[in-house]
């Protein structure tokens, strides 16, 4: 499923100290001016000229740099120092958040190890928080922020990812890299204003299609990525569908057990007809030069339960335009209905997927009547029909770049043969996902970038990316 959108008001989860901070470095009082790159501007080689200092938040969510540490990131149980090619400015479009309960981790400069700050050391009195980077999308963590908890109990974090962040020269810095140069979700690139009458005209001029009075709200109220593009008629437009899924995912990102941690939207609660997919596909695929139209959205179950709503819609789109990508989003785990939406005119199918090693697919899915076995044979399932297979593979430092999770993942490739990896940070907790999964470390994480270079080496036929291509 696709991530990305704002948060619900903060005001909804009383129970969890947890926000988007004003800024203050080094006891200025401006909280505004921050300075922040230019993504359009930046060079993507643009690095450090040495390792950023370590940043931590007071209790007020204040945050100041603290030079005599440097900032350290972390790959599973691995502190260290991340090197200056692992670093970038700060995306635009990104957030820095505040990390309640959690303590800093920062590096010695003079031995470069690891030491955890236990108290605030500017002003003990004013309390102390780790802070990490919400990296904005087209970009991949090599490391996840440098904290541990303060105690057993906590909460578990909102489902965001929470990438290694430092400051130096006047600016941010984070552990990752720019994975597709597409600029989709680029939110800079539109005028809010614009956007809020256009969608306010659409809602009123299909008030009878409820798929789209839905997006309407997932446009203005949480500021969707994807269902922006759709009003702004570029890119992708989402086709949400199901409302009921198959799978209890950890780290699902529309419907959370009570008392878990907060789910970042609501879950559609109708099915749509044909009618009204094709309402919203025919046109975004007629008029966008390179369209792209997916069902299996952030806000919905698993589509292949509506798998019979989905091949009429198909077949509807098609009988209407041969124009641009019809896409699914899925946990691909009925094959018989991948069958049948490929032979409808499914284009492509992106698979959600932590692991490439059934024990941690079983235990973050833990799917309700499909296997691991279920998930490949779907894969097989399109790639026979000569369709795109991308598998949106979780990434998670530490986890992901296991030596055992690297060989599982490479035989997967070398036998299913997909033609994209969709490099989408995992959104989740990363102690909770360790712990949930009873990760079992298979030695020292290769880093982000080896793992990388390694499959680009293996498999040279092998795309990398973020977003679902255009295929037409």
């Amino acid at each position: 499923m696709t991530h990305g959108c704002l948060p619900k008001e903060i005001a909804e989860y009383p129970d969890i100290d947890y926000t988007t901070v004003s800024t203050i470095i080094r006891g200025s009082t401006d909280k505004t001016n921050i300075s922040r790159p230019d993504l359009h501007t930046m060079t993507p080689s643009k690095h450090p000229n040495r390792i950023p200092s370590l940043v931590f938040a007071n209790s007020a969510g204040e945050i100041t740099d603290y030079p005599e540490l440097e900032m350290a990131g972390r790959s599973g149980s691995h502190f260290s120092r991340p090197s200056l090619e692992d670093l970038i400015p700060l995306p635009e479009g990104s957030d820095i958040f505040v990390l309640p309960g959690r303590l800093p981790v920062g590096i010695d400069p003079e031995t470069g190890e690891p030491l955890l700050v236990e108290e605030n050391p500017l002003e003990p009195a004013a309390g102390l928080q780790a802070v990490a980077a919400f990296m904005s999308p087209a970009h991949t963590a090599i490391h996840w922020a440098a904290f541990e908890k303060s105690n057993a109990d906590l909460a578990h974090l909102p489902l965001f990812a929470y990438t290694a962040v430092g400051w130096h020269d006047g600016q941010f810095w984070v552990s990752g890299f720019r994975s597709d140069p597409d600029k989709r979700q680029e939110m800079n690139r539109f005028q809010p204003e614009k956007l809020t009458r256009r969608t306010e005209q659409w809602l009123r001029q299909y008030e009878q299609n409820r798929l789209i009075q839905h997006l309407g709200k997932c446009c203005l109220t949480y500021r969707c990525p994807a269902a922006i593009n759709y009003f702004l008629r570029q890119f992708e437009a989402p086709l949400p569908t199901s409302p009921v899924c198959n799978a209890q995912c950890l780290g699902c990102i529309s419907l959370q057990p009570s008392g878990c941690c907060p789910s970042t939207q609501d879950r559609i609660n109708f099915v749509p007809t044909p009618k009204e997919i094709a309402e919203i596909a025919v046109p975004h695929l007629t008029a966008v030069k390179g369209g792209v139209a997916s069902f299996g959205q952030g806000c919905e179950g698993e589509p292949l339960l509506q798998a019979d709503t989905i091949e009429k819609a198909i077949l509807l789109i098609r009988k209407e335009t041969e124009q641009g990508t019809i896409n699914l989003n899925s946990n691909a785990s009925l094959p018989e209905a991948v069958d049948r939406l490929a032979h409808a005119g499914l284009d492509s199918l992106r698979v959600s997927m932590n692991s490439a090693q059934s024990i941690y697919h079983q235990r973050y899915y833990r799917p309700k009547g499909f296997t691991f076995d279920s998930v490949k044979q779907s894969i097989r399932v399109m790639k026979q029909h000569g369709r795109f297979v991308s598998l949106n593979y979780f990434i998670l430092p530490g986890f992901t770049d296991d030596p055992a999770e690297f060989a599982a993942l490479c035989e997967l490739i070398g036998e299913y043969h997909p033609d994209f990896l969709q490099l989408r940070n995992l959104n989740m907790d990363p102690d909770w996902y360790f712990d949930a999964l009873k990760f079992e470390e298979g030695g020292a994480p290769m880093g982000i970038r080896a793992w990388l270079k390694q499959l680009k080496q293996r498999f040279p036929r092998l795309r990398f990316g973020y977003f679902n291509p255009p295929l037409r």
